[in-house]
């Protein structure tokens, strides 16, 4: 598609309408670009997903270059691990960026603020972070200025040097921005630019031991790949003073721009790194990839496609503010991507058994099952049908209340692709008086696809044979947090703020043997009950282990959504 006729077609949204009209009056000189910058020091999450998008979506629609570039400019917490897990999460995305590193630019970015030194701009600075934090004044009041911001430029050339050489402690001295510290925006208040860490970095080793902040590096990283537009989420909008502060100072042509977009959040989850991290560290979840997080190798691991990931994304588009997204919508779209793809199988969560009483013992006869209802392509498979059988619990009533059409006594019902069976005799323990067994009888001319319409019944119930049925566990997965859960600044009561049934375990489900050769890249529509993947953290215990990724039911309705109105 050309340019012309891809701009004409593109969705609108205000990001898109900010590049439109930069191209237009030619401010940049080259391809529009764009970049996604993940510190490795955790785990992407859904959050991560749609920052992804947002930039990535940007740069594809006019033709850009779209960059995964690494904040690892801390030491103390960055590691190799994430980084990996992070390249892992953009390529299970369908993704493909050009990947760089921010540490790559050490000595440009020391330049650059040796540049700010010799302009007058920065200054070495020897209050403590108590003391900095004193003098940085409040929202209503203006700081003071440090006792060492009068420093000669020689001098703090000197002492930043070495600072860079080794020669002074970590945190004993820093390199701040000579900006203003009356200024209203508290982030242009003499910003740190550079503090002493002495600690090994995961890629350069010793090399070095001072460390830009975030706030003097990203800008500068930002002009070195010629990014033209730096997308972020709006707790950045009043960093964007100091963005441009720095380019400015810099003499940077044709800087790129910082533009924010709302952060998105999900309800009945964490999307909060440092929530997360709580929630792991405390063992309340199974390590970073529970399925019921929102990080993606949780979403990954629950069975989430991409494919319905992205689409969810792609229709949120561009949010001016911040927003909490019901996890309704999520599970709506990864439903549209599993319906077409999910193969068919049968599986009983809460068995009962049903003997039919008039057919052999020793006969088996395999049925032919269509894979998916709606593509003949995905073939069939043979279901063993026994006079043994198990149905779900909830399928069979004694005395059935008004509206209830499953199987009762005397009642008939069509068994999932093979016959009409009658209740004839309920079994019950004689000490507990619960049901242990159906005796049914099962008409051999109501076989599906026989044509057979010489009487109709109002149910259909699927069904697992005992004796060829296989065993797995199954998780089923909620909301992890309760709807009444809020956050706290500090200290959150974890127990008080989970949804106890956020992970339902049935141990002992009944699965047709279809299911015995499951394949960890296939998810499946058990009857009924939802789409399920094999959980691939049990993939070498020999124990079958499937998750739920989402029920078959769909509570979120794209007209009912205020996010479309």
């Amino acid at each position: 598609m050309s340019t012309d006729k891809r701009n004409a077609a593109m969705k609108s949204d205000f990001l898109t309408d900010i590049v439109r009209e930069d191209i237009a009056s030619g401010v940049y000189s080259r391809p529009i670009a764009t970049r996604f910058p993940p510190e490795p020091n955790g785990y992407l999450h859904i959050g991560s997903a749609y920052a992804i998008q947002v930039n990535h979506s940007i740069a594809d629609r006019f033709d850009g270059r779209f960059n995964l570039r690494f904040d690892d400019t801390n030491p103390l917490k960055e590691d190799v691990k994430y980084v990996e897990a992070i390249k892992q999460d953009i390529e299970w995305l369908g993704l493909k960026p050009d990947v760089y590193f921010g540490s790559d630019y050490s000595q440009q970015i020391c330049e650059a603020a040796i540049k700010l030194i010799r302009k007058g701009r920065a200054y070495v600075c020897d209050l403590s972070p108590e003391q900095m934090t004193a003098y940085r004044g409040t929202l209503t009041e203006p700081g003071k200025d440090s006792p060492y911001r009068g420093r000669t430029v020689e001098e703090n050339e000197s002492l930043f040097k070495q600072m860079k050489n080794g020669e002074f402690a970590a945190a004993s001295k820093v390199l701040r921005a000579k900006i203003d510290m009356a200024s209203p925006n508290l982030n242009l208040r003499d910003p740190v630019l550079y503090r002493i860490i002495h600690a090994e970095h995961y890629r350069t080793g010793n090399e070095w031991c001072i460390y830009p902040m975030y706030d003097f590096a990203h800008p500068i990283q930002d002009a070195i790949e010629g990014i033209t537009h730096s997308l972020c989420s709006a707790e950045f909008k009043d960093h964007r003073p100091l963005y441009e502060w720095v380019l400015r100072e810099l003499d940077i042509t044709e800087p790129p721009k910082q533009r924010e977009f709302g952060r998105l959040n999900i309800s009945g989850t964490a999307t909060s790194k440092r929530y997360l991290r709580e929630l792991v560290d405390g063992g309340y979840v199974d390590g970073w990839d529970d399925p019921r997080l929102p990080t993606l190798q949780g979403l990954r691991r629950r069975g989430v496609t991409p494919e319905g990931l992205r689409r969810f994304l792609e229709e949120l588009g561009a949010l001016k503010n911040p927003s909490t997204v019901d996890s309704a919508m999520l599970e709506h779209f990864v439903r549209q991507d599993l319906k077409m793809r999910s193969l068919n199988a049968m599986a009983v969560m809460h068995p009962l058994k049903v003997v039919i009483t008039n057919f052999s013992a020793d006969r088996t006869e395999m049925l032919v099952l269509r894979n998916h209802e709606g593509d003949e392509s995905l073939g069939t498979r043979k279901v063993p049908f026994t006079r043994e059988l198990v149905i779900e619990r909830e399928d069979f009533m004694e005395d059935p209340i008004a509206g209830f059409h499953r199987l009762s006594p005397g009642q008939e019902v069509r068994l999932k692709g093979a016959y009409f069976i009658r209740c004839e005799e309920v079994v019950k323990d004689p000490l507990t008086g619960k049901i242990t067994e159906l005796h049914c009888t099962y008409d051999p001319l109501t076989r599906s696809g026989s044509g057979f319409n010489a009487r109709k019944v109002k149910s259909t119930i699927h069904w697992v044979s005992m004796s060829c049925g296989i065993h797995a566990e199954l998780h089923l997965y909620d909301r992890l947090l309760k709807e009444t859960a809020v956050f706290a600044e500090s200290g959150n009561d974890w127990k008080e703020l989970l949804n106890p049934a956020s992970l339902i375990r049935v141990e002992k489900a009944f699965l047709e043997p279809s299911l015995s050769n499951a394949s960890f890249h296939q998810t499946y529509q058990f009857i009924r009950h939802g789409y399920f993947c094999l959980d691939n953290k049990h993939a070498h215990s020999g124990h079958l282990v499937f998750n739920r990724v989402v029920p078959l039911k769909d509570s979120w309705k794209r007209q009912n959504s205020d996010m479309f109105k």
